[in-house]
């Protein structure tokens, strides 16, 4: 990789995150870094997984651009010259694609395949390769967004919504040189759940009342609807509305429903005070022109 990044007479800097291996491989980071001052490292005191050593990578890069990539070795340091390239062209996110890639076909091509169609599906985004490592980022994008839980897939996907535009080239990809991947089928369980959250994120998160009023409302109706069952029940059919299911069903959509509703409003609420307390704004600049007068 040093030698790859030297051979262009470029100033960069390497970050590598240890997150919390048991091996030594910070024995052999720490010698790295004392031979090559282009070297930073960060250990974890455990294992936080993929999301959080981004996040910590994020936050301790210096450069206006930002190349991530694996360490299992299977990414080629030498792509990285051309998503520089491919952002030149106006991008703010260049993804990898892994067109041919040197993984088990069952066990890891294809839960990743239903994942990428899942996620491009959801987010309106359509990439083949959202698991690829190896991305680069405008800096001062990335560093906007805040990562959580097993969101770090998700990062094109929320750097769409954010209004970048994002591109993808196929890249190369290499055998595996050692240690084994955790990836299998039951990950496309956490893709949903982590699809989920970026859906409500991307639509409602300014506007809860809409995700939660719109539910409400509808178990409402339906509660009416349950209730005009059991009226014409009993003028029509003279069945006795003591017990009648429909009496039930009809009460408990309706509390369900004023219950969404009134969560909707706590959460307009709670946007409001997270937004205005920390004075944060609530859309992101992409350029400016002129200078304030004031």
């Amino acid at each position: 990789l040093i030698e790859v990044l030297g051979s262009k007479g470029w100033a960069y800097e390497v970050i590598i995150v240890d997150d919390g291996s048991e091996d030594k491989s910070w024995e052999k980071i720490r010698g790295l870094c004392s031979r090559h001052k282009e070297l930073r490292a960060v250990r974890f005191s455990r294992n936080y997984g993929q999301t959080g050593a981004l996040s910590a990578g994020f936050s301790r890069s210096e450069g206006k651009i930002i190349v991530t990539m694996d360490g299992d070795g299977q990414n080629d340091p030498r792509d990285i010259f051309r998503l520089i390239e491919k952002m030149k062209e106006g991008y703010d996110l260049v993804n990898g694609w892994r067109r041919k890639r040197r993984d088990d076909y069952f066990r890891r091509v294809v839960p990743s395949r239903i994942a990428n169609w899942l996620i491009s599906l959801f987010t309106g985004l359509w990439l083949k390769d959202y698991g690829c490592g190896l991305k680069c980022y405008q800096a001062e994008l990335v560093k906007r967004i805040r990562l959580y839980g097993e969101m770090h897939r998700m990062i094109p996907a929320l750097a769409y919504w954010a209004g970048a535009k994002v591109a993808e080239i196929e890249v190369n990809h290499r055998e595996r040189r050692g240690g084994s991947s955790k990836y299998d089928m039951s990950r496309i369980f956490s893709v949903l759940f982590d699809l989920l959250t970026v859906k409500f994120f991307m639509g409602y998160f300014t506007r809860p009342l809409h995700f939660f009023g719109l539910a409400g409302l509808l178990l409402f109706l339906l509660s009416l609807g349950a209730f005009l069952v059991m009226i014409v029940m009993k003028v029509f059919y003279y069945i006795d509305m003591t017990g009648n299911p429909f009496l039930i069903l009809g009460t408990l959509l309706m509390i369900i429903g004023l219950q969404l509703f009134g969560l909707g409003l706590l959460g307009e609420v709670s946007i409001r005070i997270y937004y205005e307390v920390q004075d944060k704004p609530t859309y992101f600049i992409k350029e400016e022109i002129g200078e304030r007068n004031v």
